[in-house]
């Protein structure tokens, strides 16, 4: 009931485009003689070839659960855009192309009474600003209560499925006109908490059965991405392109303790590739395909699932995003705002999840990161431009030498600074023509 509450609130206060087109839909069902469940049911029949009959066969299915806010707003198609620290989530290798260092906190809620709830942290090292590391801490929680046969309760308790994350990523020959290519990898260890439940002849806890439920999963998430400029209407020292391919969660999960130690079912493995375009600055769009694996048996086919987003931003401090991601039978529509204040950027989402059940489910998830700067790299940026500039006059003044002096300092802040070297070059080039010119003349 709280959840519908939380949806209908949401759809009608902050989204209302949702509610209209539901309105619409609505009423145009009811003009043909069509009720709601009818409508339903006819998109679960127009999805219906995708369900996916080994769905469901992994542990640590939370693995799948997203942060929550900018990338669920996005449908999940984060893939190949990663421009922000819920890259931990989906790449890898995008810690090294961050802006700024970061610090995350993401609540999802996700179906029935479950929740998600996130804290990460990012950096870029100030010595070696091309490399980067951060992680998380993530907890799933489920509330879980035992009856007895007579509809008391006899046990209560969570549960949770935790995670703690390493990740470390380094961008390879990154410069001014090539963007480098970024490596990243992600180390993470997982818990799975069960509960303990009663005997059901004496209606006591069995002590430890729990316990022999439980499991311990380690994996690891490996990534690259690429940034180029392609197809760009507007002038930007970012790349307006990003390709990123990663696989998530290759590892191993084991179950109970002891003597019972055993290998428990696969983790959910995927390998996803993802491409961003922003051919013009106010719009982003992204997509990706996500094909899931099983670790066990690499022959066993699973249906693979697709995500699209769009991200459009209004001004410098707001921005509208809606996605689309369809995963089996269940296609989901997710819209969200996000906004920056102070040096907080926060992110509310809405999704709906059009499931073949009888009513769809409304969804929410939030985020908030503070932006703690960059270190100075924006000011030494800024200061290679100058020096680059500086080195432009001297050159136009036929003063070729202080040219050189002078975007060599440049290149003292960013050896690849791609236009200070083709400078140098070219003022060499002219001090040598010069040079002969006055040798031939002295011949004369």
């Amino acid at each position: 009931m709280n959840m519908k509450k939380k949806g209908f609130f949401t759809r009608k206060r902050t989204f209302p485009v949702f509610l209209i087109l539901f309105c619409i839909c609505n009423f145009n069902t009811k003009a043909h003689g069509l009720s709601l469940t009818d409508a339903t049911s006819a998109i679960g029949d127009l999805f219906a070839s995708f369900v996916d009959p080994n769905e469901g066969t992994t542990s640590f299915r939370s693995l799948l659960i997203p942060f929550g806010g900018r990338t669920e707003s996005l449908g999940n198609a984060y893939t190949g855009l990663c421009d922000d620290i819920s890259y931990l989530r989906y790449n890898p290798a995008a810690g090294s192309i961050q802006k700024e260092t970061q610090v995350a906190l993401f609540h999802n809620s996700w179906i029935a009474d479950s929740k998600l709830e996130t804290l990460a942290y990012t950096t870029r090292f100030k010595n070696i600003p091309h490399l980067s590391y951060g992680g998380y801490v993530s907890c799933f929680y489920l509330p879980f209560t035992e009856y007895d046969l007579f509809g008391d309760r006899v046990a209560g308790n969570y549960y949770t499925e935790t995670f703690a994350a390493l990740n470390v990523s380094y961008n390879l020959l990154a410069g001014y006109d090539f963007k480098g290519l970024a490596l990243g990898l992600t180390v993470k260890s997982g818990w799975r908490g069960m509960p303990s439940y009663t005997d059901n002849d004496t209606g006591a806890i069995i002590s430890g059965s729990g316990l022999e439920q439980s499991g311990l999963s380690i994996m690891a998430d490996f990534g690259i991405m690429m940034q180029f400029n392609f197809l760009k209407f507007y002038s930007s020292r970012d790349p307006n392109v990003r390709i990123g391919i990663s696989a998530q969660n290759f590892g191993v999960s084991l179950t109970g303790f002891g003597s019972q130690l055993q290998k428990d079912d696969p983790l959910p493995a995927t390998i996803a590739a993802g491409i961003s375009v922003k051919l013009i600055k106010p719009v982003t769009v992204s997509a990706d395909f996500v094909q899931p694996l099983n670790l066990d048996d690499i022959g066993t086919y699973l249906i693979p699932y697709f995500n699209t987003g769009v991200s459009i931003q209004f001004a410098s401090f707001v921005s509208l995003l809606a996605g689309f991601s369809l995963k089996g039978a269940n296609p989901r529509i997710s819209t969200g705002l996000e906004f920056e204040v102070a040096k907080i950027r926060l992110n509310l989402n809405y999704t709906l999840d059009l499931t073949t059940s009888l009513a769809p489910l409304n969804r929410i998830s939030l985020s908030a990161k503070i932006l703690l700067g960059d270190k100075g790299r924006s000011i030494t940026d800024a200061q290679v431009d100058e020096y680059y500039k500086m080195g432009l006059k001297y050159y136009a003044d036929a003063q070729w030498e202080d040219a050189i002096l002078v975007w060599q300092e440049a290149l003292k802040l960013n050896k690849r600074f791609d236009p200070a070297i083709q400078g140098i070059q070219s003022a060499r080039y002219q001090i040598e023509m010069f040079q002969m010119i006055q040798e031939s003349l002295q011949l004369d």
